[in-house]
């Protein structure tokens, strides 16, 4: 194995690891089964991949088709849709019924489907598309690093920045621009990529405990409407 092998299953096992264990965190701790299932979603399209990469399976396994399907399940709706939901509850108390964890994962499921069982015929535009989610995203998550920040969580707040910046220069990457000296298997991307994705599930999941703990150690209520007229006397 050379040293480039290496690393890209090094970096593999990071995010393995990482969706693993915080995903379990999200629903333990927390009970947030959107950041959870999505983290753990993440481990096992890298146990597909790490697999895939070390039995040298070819375009014919069904292995390939399946890291087709997680890279669409979590680029198009799984770390962007479901990953803003998740967060919203600590940022604006939201609180999901079971029919929204369910409906947002169906929803999440056919997007996967439909991105990659019709990646040759969407071309330019699923790429695009999957650009434009991750810019949508990461706004929020600027909003969310601000927020960390108010609340004095300065080191977390610039983690926060520093990933979303990665992960959304992976994402340009990703389908526009090949790094010089890459082989055709494009293992400097996917070592560069897998430790950007691993570093986020850790980084947004102690954001997310230090947003928690703000509130008291709870899920944010949010603040009362103050310019409701008050009654007379109060």
């Amino acid at each position: 194995m050379d040293l480039k092998t290496a690393l890209y299953a090094l970096a593999d096992l990071l995010m393995i690891v990482a969706g693993f264990s915080y995903g379990w965190k999200f629903i333990r701790n927390y009970g947030n089964y959107l950041l959870g299932l999505e983290w753990i979603i993440v481990a096992s399209s890298g146990t597909n991949f790490l697999v895939f990469g070390l039995v040298g399976a070819g375009e014919t396994s069904p292995m390939y088709h399946l890291a087709f399907f997680f890279d669409a399940f979590s680029r198009s709706i799984g770390i962007t849709v479901i990953l803003v939901l998740g967060l919203m509850q600590v940022t604006h108390g939201f609180k999901p019924s079971l029919a929204v964890d369910v409906s947002v994962f169906g929803l999440a499921i056919v997007g996967g489907l439909v991105m990659s069982c019709f990646a040759d015929e969407l071309g330019l535009a699923g790429s695009i598309f999957y650009v434009a989610m991750n810019a949508l995203t990461s706004l929020f998550l600027l909003y969310f690093a601000r927020r960390l920040w108010r609340v004095g969580e300065h080191g977390k707040a610039l983690a926060v920045v520093a990933v979303t910046a990665a992960a959304a220069a992976i994402a340009g990457i990703y389908d526009f621009y090949r790094i010089p000296g890459d082989d055709e298997h494009h293992t400097i991307f996917y070592i560069l990529a897998l430790t950007t994705w691993a570093c986020q599930m850790v980084v947004y999941y102690y954001a997310y405990r230090a947003l928690y703990d703000s509130n008291g150690g709870r899920q944010r209520i949010p603040a009362p409407d103050r310019t409701a007229v008050q009654p007379s006397g109060a």
